[in-house]
């Protein structure tokens, strides 16, 4: 085997003779025995060729005959079609002029034929995704898989169920850490085997080349398989390089204002956002375990690829760029109408668009004009994920208003840990009753002070008879020297009860009675 680079791709026309110039690439059209085969590699040997292109099968005897003429011979399914060949291996060594693109962003024509050139060498229907297993590309016969693939194709992404099934077989898994094809058993009754590679440029894994397969690949097509990887990655990097020009500096420009580094002013103006109302969307996901560091990474990726895409489609001038662990979103908001409704309206359908195979939490900060102030909007956000982090159920998005209240119990339990003072002197005499009598004086007080008095309606909260309410009230208020028709010593316990439920919840991760 020749490990000589290719400088060019001719096709053989019997007519013509043998027309290939050094280090060139012959495409043996019409080559069908050994003969004609072996008599070609003597001919290309004496031009100084690198490689000869044949349809399967090919034997032994010209494998011997290449070897002794230092031409690397390469075997294609017979079902591949030599023009789709042709583009493919032509746009390999001289790459055409960015194509066209849709409106996704992604190139138009010649993704789709690299995946048809693909598919012929596999003889097997081939899909192009991206790393969010959204379809770029697919090549034809879909119509002769399953049902799995035609819905994948139509919908242009992998079917939630499906892939909640390959992350749970470990099959992402295996394609991040390796750089060949893994055989996929069909998982479903009435689906078919795929096999899977990932198209890696350098160590990043841009996408995933998928084939519908009846059994795992021959050695010829697994080798083909790999090569193809190579294509698909220039193709994306191409793409990537046209789509985001300029959304690298986009993505430091936004770390700078949200860090408060730089000339805040001018990197708004870069940004496209000078004078506009804009918010902070701080995104995490859950903590990965012992065995997912591998795929926590790249999902974190994926997830500030996915923002990015979601929000430039809503707006020219929105941004998305990861900081650390944390993905954060800068949204332009129109002066017209509720800012804090928008936001959450696209946090929501950005949740709605990962599924619920993705753990997410949004956090949404206050709505700022200044750029210097959007670095408050970051700590906004980022206080709401603490908020939605440390409640045990609850929703995934919040904006900083929705949970204010907690923002300043927060703030008041930070305080009183500082001060070492915990609690009140009422609650605290209350707290060590019920610890030393098992009684429950706390809840009680609890319950009268959010029914607002209302000791009907605090008694059924707790199942007493209002008249055994009406006693506990008066022993509680005896225990903890409590006057409770003092609106100030009312208030000051029932923020003294709020944070020794905020305490219960950090330390023990339960929910007290109160």
């Amino acid at each position: 085997m020749s490990d000589r680079p290719v400088g060019s791709v001719s096709i053989y026309d019997p007519a013509d003779g043998v027309d290939v110039a050094p280090d060139g690439l012959l495409l043996g059209v019409g080559i069908c025995d050994t003969e004609s085969a072996t008599a070609l590699l003597a001919d290309l040997r004496r031009c100084r060729a690198a490689a000869l292109l044949l349809k399967a099968p090919v034997d032994g005897a010209v494998r011997q005959a290449a070897d002794a003429a230092e031409i690397t011979v390469l075997e294609v399914s017979r079902a591949a079609s030599w023009e789709q060949l042709v583009v493919m291996l032509r746009g390999l060594i001289d790459p055409p002029a960015p194509p066209n693109r849709g409106v996704t962003g992604y190139p138009v024509g010649d993704l789709f034929q690299l995946a048809n050139a693909i598919g012929a060498l596999l003889d097997a229907p081939v899909t192009i995704e991206d790393r969010s297993s959204r379809v770029l590309a697919f090549s034809s016969g879909q119509d002769r898989t399953d049902e799995g693939r035609v819905q994948t194709v139509l919908g242009r992404q992998v079917p939630e169920e499906y892939q909640r099934m390959l992350i749970e077989r470990g099959v992402f898994r295996d394609l991040y850490r390796s750089r060949e094809p893994v055989y996929v058993p069909a998982l479903i009754d009435g689906f078919k085997p795929r096999t899977a590679i990932s198209v890696r440029v350098g160590e990043e894994v841009f996408g995933f080349l998928w084939a519908v397969v009846s059994e795992p690949l021959t050695e010829h097509r697994r080798r083909a398989f790999i090569e193809a990887t190579k294509i698909v990655a220039l193709h994306l990097l191409r793409e990537r390089a046209g789509r985001t020009a300029d959304a690298h500096p986009r993505a430091e420009l936004a770390a700078r204002l949200l860090e408060r580094t730089g000339d805040p002013a001018e990197a708004a103006r870069l940004l496209g956002i000078s004078g506009k109302s804009v918010c902070v969307l701080a995104l995490e996901l859950d903590p990965p375990g012992r065995d997912e560091e591998a795929t926590h990474a790249a999902e974190i990726r994926r997830v500030a690829d996915a923002l990015t895409l979601h929000l430039s489609a809503l707006h020219p001038s929105a941004t998305a760029t990861l900081l650390g662990d944390m993905v954060y979103g800068v949204l332009p908001l129109l002066d017209r109408g509720d800012g804090e409704s928008t936001a959450l309206r696209v946090g929501g359908d950005f949740l709605e668009r990962l599924g619920e195979r993705t753990v997410l939490r949004i956090g949404i900060g206050r709505a700022v004009r200044e750029p210097e102030a959007i670095a408050l909007s970051r700590s906004d956000a980022e206080s709401v994920l603490r908020i939605l982090r440390e409640r045990e159920h609850g929703n995934r998005l919040a904006t900083v208003r929705s949970v204010r209240t907690d923002l300043m119990l927060v703030c008041l339990a930070e305080a009183a840990v500082r001060d070492e003072r915990p609690y009140g002197d009422a609650v605290a005499r209350l707290l060590r009753y019920d610890a030393e009598h098992r009684g429950d004086l706390t809840g009680t007080l609890a319950a009268y002070l959010e029914a607002f008095g209302d000791v009907t309606r605090a008694a059924s909260v707790v199942h007493v008879h209002p008249n055994t309410f009406r006693y506990r009230l008066g022993r509680l208020c005896e225990v903890g020297g409590l006057d409770l028709t003092d609106p100030d010593a009312r208030f000051e316990a029932l923020i003294d009860l709020r944070l020794y439920r905020l305490h219960r919840s950090r330390t023990t991760g339960e929910r007290p009675v109160i």
